[in-house]
């Protein structure tokens, strides 16, 4: 079976649509959005953050709202959202799954 486009979102897609949440950005916001809010763990360089732009461009997730010489100015579409919001579902389960086996196992040494 294929895999849809965007059915996951690396982690670093998953930023770059945080990124959009509350306000229109450009590319370089966008970068400075993510480095803060990971407290530099993730540095998007600009071929990463332009290709990503692009895809979600392409895709529907995002749609361009200015363009002033070189700098482009985007902001998130309704699509966009949804995706973003199916992503912190699944991330949520994977948690919830992960803190189940966690519990588990630690029932599972108290017997030994």
């Amino acid at each position: 079976m294929a895999k849809k486009s965007l059915e996951l979102l690396t982690e670093t897609m998953f930023y770059v649509l945080m990124a959009f949440l509350k306000t229109e950005m450009c590319g370089t916001d966008v970068a400075a959005f993510i480095q803060e809010k990971t407290k530099d763990r993730i540095q998007i360089g600009p071929g990463t953050l332009y290709t990503i732009l692009g895809k979600f461009q392409t895709e529907g997730l995002l749609e361009e709202t200015q363009i002033q010489g070189r700098k482009r100015t985007y902001r998130i579409t309704d699509r966009g959202r949804r995706i973003y919001a199916e992503e912190v579902q699944r991330l949520r389960q994977c948690l919830m799954d992960a803190e189940e086996e966690n519990n588990s196992a630690t029932e599972r040494e108290g017997l030994l």
